[in-house]
């Protein structure tokens, strides 16, 4: 028997096949043997209209963002200049103008 990948989110060792998804029991968690060896090789962050981000990029905010802890809102349109690419949930470390430091996701991104 192939020794499946651990969970991606949870990290459970008692991940196993159902079809051509894996699965985790103990989170949840569905994904794919092609996202799993995508993720093994460097995994690739892509903007909110698939292309692809590097560190240094400068890209503009595609939805109102609330600041968590705060009243503030990046606004729709903000440019972030030099980004930097890291791993986890929120992937791009950035400073904005007037707000500070601030870590946004991907999705909410595009690449000006």
């Amino acid at each position: 028997m192939a020794q499946l990948p651990p969970c991606p989110q949870c990290s459970s060792e008692y991940t196993y096949e159902d079809g051509v998804q894996l699965v985790c029991p103990e989170c949840g968690h569905e994904w794919s043997e092609a996202e799993a060896a995508a993720a093994e090789a460097g995994a690739v962050v892509r903007d909110s209209n698939g292309n692809e981000l590097q560190d240094g990029d400068t890209v503009t905010v595609i939805k109102d963002l609330k600041v968590k802890g705060s009243s503030s809102v990046v606004k729709v349109g903000t440019k972030v200049k030099n980004i930097r690419l890291v791993d986890g949930d929120h992937d791009i470390d950035c400073k904005i103008e007037g707000i500070g430091a601030m870590k946004l996701k991907s999705e909410f991104v595009k690449k000006a």
